[in-house]
């Protein structure tokens, strides 16, 4: 029951937190820059985060869901927070991984509201906010380059925290179902690895093809910059 409670209060602050940044501000309509008679010949175009908030809504919940879907003698648990905290940023994602955890709910029989909160918290918002904290730390620490961008906040980020969200898990009392104690460790550390390696590749993909669906990346930032340094320290 205090384990619940908890819980609930870590979801209710986070979201708290989350809604009082006005994520939806990163939904609006987008307006395109130029020159215009009139302020209704400006052409508006729709924001490009609606597909990876979509895309989470419609398949996020369905792996969410998979393990009491179906019978297995080890059930493992995909998580995807990491990604999604990458693609929307991490006030917008506190609400869609909450969404995520309601409708995984009401699409398996078997997921109970208490196991649905327990996955909102430890395999959602839990290691998307590590991943947060982890992307703050690497920017001031190593700065901003896309070696570090892809390979230390979208990889090695996702490995981490979602590791140490599962070993936190693990030290309140919730034991990876099939997997002997003394080895759910090296289970958690060999899932965090799946979902890194995914995780990775997803946003190498998004860099170089759509970047505009990724809010923690930035063209002026990561490239820009970076050149314009290179020319100045040449001249």
């Amino acid at each position: 029951m205090l384990q619940a409670l908890l819980e609930a209060a870590f979801a209710l602050v986070a979201l708290g937190v989350a809604l009082s940044m006005r994520p939806w501000r990163l939904l609006v309509d987008r307006t395109l820059p130029g020159r215009y008679a009139t302020p209704q010949d400006v052409p508006r175009i729709a924001s490009p985060l609606w597909t990876p908030l979509l895309a989470t809504l419609v398949i996020l919940p369905w792996l969410w869901a998979m393990p009491t879907l179906h019978k297995m003698p080890l059930q493992l648990q995909w998580s995807g927070a990491c990604l999604v905290v990458l693609a929307l940023g991490w006030p917008l994602a506190m609400p869609t991984l909450a969404l995520v955890g309601v409708i995984a709910c009401l699409l398996s029989p078997g997921l109970a509201g208490h196991e649905a909160l327990r996955l909102i918290v430890w395999h959602g918002m839990l290691p998307a906010t590590l991943g947060m904290l982890w992307g703050v730390l690497l920017r001031q620490w190593l700065g901003t380059k896309v070696f570090v961008y892809l390979f230390g906040r979208c990889f090695m980020g996702t490995v981490f925290s979602l590791f140490a969200a599962s070993v936190l898990a693990s030290a309140t009392g919730q034991p990876l179902p099939g997997v002997n104690e003394d080895l759910s460790h090296i289970a958690h550390w060999l899932m965090a690895w799946g979902d890194a390696v995914v995780t990775g590749m997803i946003c190498s993909v998004c860099v170089a093809y759509r970047p505009d669906w990724l809010a923690t990346w930035s063209d002026r930032l990561y490239l820009y910059e970076q050149v314009a340094e290179k020319h100045d320290s040449s001249t």
